[in-house]
C-alpha cells in the first residue's frame, strides 16, 4: 500500500482539506497528515493549538468515513533543510501533497516526490478567509465539515478568533 504525506496548518480544517484528502486516500490508500506550525497558537494566523487541529481533522475524516490516516506534528524550524529533514525523519511516504509552493520546494530539495494537489471550490476554502469571516461575524460554517464547526463552537473558537482580531495579535 502506498503512503502519501499531506502538509498543512489546518487553521481551521476545512472542506478543501477534506476533498483533497479524500482524493489522496483514493490514490494512495494511506496518508500521514503533517500539522505544521505545531507550537503556534493564539494568533491571527494560528488561533488553534496542534491538539485542536488534530481533533478537527480526526473528527472530519471519521465523519466522512475515511480511514488509514495518522498525524505528525512539526514545529517551525526557520531553516528549509532542517524542516524538510525533520519530515523525512518522522514519516515514510511515497508522495507528498500541498498547495504551498515553499513546502513543495523544500520537500523536493530533500529528494521527496512532491505534488501540488487540486484547488477545490475555486479558492473559497481558505483558512485565512474562514478566520476573517469568523472574526467579522459572517457565515463560515458551510466552508468546514459539520464536525469541525461543532468542535470549534464547543471550544469557544469563534469567540477566541474574534478576541484575537480585536486585540490585533499577529
Amino acid at each position: 500500500m502506498k503512503t502519501a504525506l499531506f502538509v498543512g496548518r489546518f487553521q481551521p480544517f476545512h472542506n478543501g482539506h477534506l476533498l483533497a484528502l479524500r482524493e489522496i486516500l483514493r490514490k494512495h490508500g494511506r496518508v500521514i497528515i503533517v500539522i505544521g506550525s505545531a507550537r503556534e497558537s493564539g494568533t491571527r494566523e494560528n488561533p488553534f493549538s496542534a491538539d485542536e487541529r488534530e481533533e478537527m481533522a480526526r473528527r472530519a475524516l471519521e465523519g466522512a468515513g475515511l480511514e488509514k490516516f495518522s498525524f505528525v506534528r512539526l514545529e517551525d524550524l526557520h531553516d528549509d533543510r532542517l524542516w524538510a529533514g525533520a519530515i523525512m525523519k518522522e514519516a515514510r511516504f511515497d508522495t507528498a501533497y500541498s498547495r504551498n509552493p515553499w513546502t513543495l520546494r523544500c520537500l523536493r530539495a530533500a529528494g521527496a516526490k512532491a505534488r501540488m494537489h487540486r484547488l477545490y471550490g475555486g479558492g473559497k476554502f481558505s483558512g485565512r478567509k474562514i478566520r476573517d469571516l469568523i472574526a467579522g461575524g459572517r457565515e463560515w460554517k458551510k466552508l468546514v465539515p459539520a464536525p469541525v464547526h461543532e468542535y470549534i463552537e464547543s471550544i469557544g473558537g469563534e469567540d477566541r478568533i474574534k478576541g484575537i482580531f480585536r486585540e490585533g495579535s499577529r
